[in-house]
C-alpha cells in the first residue's frame, strides 16, 4: 500500500481538493466524482460527502493509497499544505 503523509496548513481540507492536492485526481470535479463513486474512505468508513472536512488526524483510503493527514509542523517535514509520498 501506497502510504501519503498530508501536511494541513488550517483546521480542515475539504475531501475533494485533498484528493487534487496529493496528485490522485487532475481537478476538484474529478475528486468529486471519485467520491460519488464510492471508493473513499476516511476513518474506514465510506465516505460519500465529496467536500467532507478532512482535519489532522484523518487517514483517508483509496484504492492502495492512504493519506494521513497531519498538521503542519509535526511529521516528516514543514511544507505547509503539500503532500509526501513514499511508496510502502
Amino acid at each position: 500500500m501506497q502510504q501519503i503523509e498530508f501536511q494541513l496548513n488550517g483546521e480542515y481540507v475539504e475531501l475533494n481538493q485533498l484528493l487534487k492536492m496529493v496528485g490522485l485526481c487532475d481537478s476538484g470535479g474529478a475528486g468529486k466524482a471519485m467520491v460519488a463513486e464510492g471508493v473513499v474512505s476516511v476513518d474506514s468508513q465510506l465516505e460519500l460527502r465529496k467536500t467532507a472536512k478532512i482535519r489532522s488526524g484523518a487517514v483517508v483510503t483509496l484504492g492502495d493509497v492512504q493519506i494521513s493527514v497531519v498538521a503542519s509542523g509535526v511529521g516528516s517535514a514543514e511544507l505547509g499544505a503539500s503532500a509526501v509520498g513514499a511508496a510502502g
